[in-house]
């Protein structure tokens, strides 16, 4: 399952953001890549050890910790601490796949699902989608500041050059509570049916069912 979440990050967080970006130093991006992703990847990454830009991380991790709709559709059980990357005229990241482990402060994680939160209005650069390649072909994402692309990180994908303008996005990578995807998608359609009859009718009988047919299935598939 893609899924798309609309105004993940509000405008202000949007704007303390790009301003602290703006003025922060940034490294080659190939220095947290792997060997064979190294060869493909020209982006750069803000450097996680400025004060300041450690603060903007743990407010990001806290806004998803909150975020309803991350947290059905993901079930984190570990993350791994975001990193803000950009993208000059002529940066790309060719075809790759994310790392299947990775470190964290907990240890090594296993990634589950991969997201991009994009920073920058659309119209301020040309080029920098992110393309998925998937059994239904390619399919390209260049969403609104503040929206955030969630995906299975065994998916292919790229970020396609930068033309003009520059591109500023968070990204991250978790662990699932819940390892098959398939298993989550069906929790995430059951959550979001039961939230939509709790809001059209109350707290009905329709409501309990499902609400213990969602608690079972995550019992039965919950890694903890």
């Amino acid at each position: 399952m893609i899924l798309c979440i609309d105004k993940v990050l509000t405008d202000d967080q949007l704007q303390r953001i790009r301003q602290t970006l703006d003025a922060s130093d940034f490294r080659d991006g190939r220095e947290t890549a792997g060997w064979h992703a190294r060869t493909v990847k020209r982006n750069q990454q803000a450097s996680s050890q400025e004060p300041a830009i450690a603060a903007l991380r743990d407010e990001v991790m806290q806004t998803l910790s909150a975020h309803t709709l991350f947290q059905i559709a993901a079930r984190p059980r570990r993350m791994k601490p975001v990193m803000f990357s950009r993208y000059q005229q002529g940066m790309t990241y060719g075809n790759h796949v994310d790392d299947a482990v990775m470190p964290t402060p907990q240890g090594p994680m296993r990634t589950d699902l991969s997201f991009t939160i994009f920073l920058g209005d659309p119209d301020s650069y040309e080029g920098g989608e992110l393309v998925t390649e998937t059994t239904q072909g390619e399919q390209r994402f260049k969403l609104p500041a503040g929206s955030m692309i969630l995906y299975p990180s065994s998916t292919l994908h790229r970020v396609d050059p930068v033309t003009q303008g520059q591109r500023l996005a968070a990204v991250g990578w978790l662990q699932s509570q819940v390892r098959q995807p398939e298993q989550r998608e069906v929790l995430f359609d059951l959550d979001t049916t039961r939230r939509q009859i709790f809001e059209r009718d109350g707290k009905t009988a329709e409501f309990d069912n499902i609400s213990k047919s969602l608690a079972n299935l995550l019992r039965m598939w919950a890694e903890i």
